[in-house]
């Protein structure tokens, strides 16, 4: 009989039927929002690409990204300052040379600054394992000395993951890591010589890349697709607060990088939106992270 490979990370655990619990404080919900701040060599390397890039340099797709740091990231902080919800913010370590005052900006408002490589024109999981460690020593050993403090969470450059990716997380001091999104719960995964790593999901429905990038030729659907998406989570977020008949509190998680165009991005702060996700997030049973 065949056996299919396996990870070996975890067990397969039906929502259905899992223990109950809480939150500490008595909460059924908790909610985080992930802002990725990310920096991109030019002319060479990986990208995220607004549209089909041509030759390098490729003007178009790395002045869109240059967007996000210039100018889209400080318009995503006035709205969580609006709204006065905290964050973390995801960050290559690249970001300290390139756009510090954004990581400063961060810092103020007293966001958990999480670990998320070098630079998002690599990926980890196709170096070696020695390659690999060097790669998260770097970027988190930058981390620390510009925060004080060793970051806790990790979410690798294009999620990328080699097999050994959570052990070496295990082994480097990390508590948990983002880049799975198997689950409405957070997940211990198993890990060599005894560790463990907590696995917080992450999701890729609403991150604005995949959302917006990846449906091109749909354009002017944009708009109302936002809003429908953001309106329609923040109702989810409320309904599982209060509970879901299967004894299941829930993660709610809305990640995000600056890099939508100004046209889809004022969606995602129209007022009707925000005050959704405010409301829900601050209901008296949900816990903001």
């Amino acid at each position: 009989m065949m056996k299919l490979k396996t990870h070996d990370r975890y067990d397969y655990n039906p929502l259905r039927g899992r223990p109950d619990y809480s939150w500490p404080g008595g909460k059924r919900l908790a909610v985080y929002f992930a802002l990725n701040l990310e920096h991109f060599s030019y002319g060479e390397g990986l990208g995220a690409e607004l549209s089909p890039g041509g030759p390098q340099p490729d003007i178009l797709n790395y002045a869109w990204r240059d967007y996000g740091n210039r100018v889209g990231a400080w318009y995503m902080l006035d709205a969580f300052d609006a709204l006065k919800l905290p964050m973390a913010a995801l960050v290559n370590s690249a970001m300290y040379d390139y756009a510090p005052e954004l990581v400063s900006a961060c810092r103020a408002r007293g966001d958990e600054i999480v670990g998320h490589g070098r630079t998002n024109a690599e990926r980890q999981g196709t170096l070696d394992e020695a390659g690999e460690h060097a790669l998260i020593a770097e970027a988190t050993g930058r981390l620390a000395k510009e925060e004080g403090r060793a970051p806790e969470g990790w979410l690798g450059p294009w999620i990328s993951h080699s097999h050994a990716t959570p052990d070496l997380l295990a082994e480097s001091g990390y508590r948990y890591l983002l880049d799975w999104c198997m689950d409405d719960q957070p997940i211990w995964f198993r890990c060599r010589n005894g560790k463990k790593i907590m696995a917080v999901p992450y999701p890729q429905e609403i991150n604005d890349i995949p959302a917006h990038s990846s449906t091109q030729g749909r354009r002017i659907r944009f708009r109302g697709h936002d809003r429908r998406s953001v309106r329609r989570d923040a109702r989810i977020v409320g309904h599982a607060a209060l509970g879901n008949g299967r004894g299941a509190p829930r993660l709610s998680r809305g990640p995000a990088a600056p890099l939508a165009p100004p046209q889809a991005r004022a969606e995602t702060h129209c007022p009707a939106s925000r005050r959704d996700l405010a409301h829900h997030a601050r209901c008296d049973r949900a816990s903001l992270c």
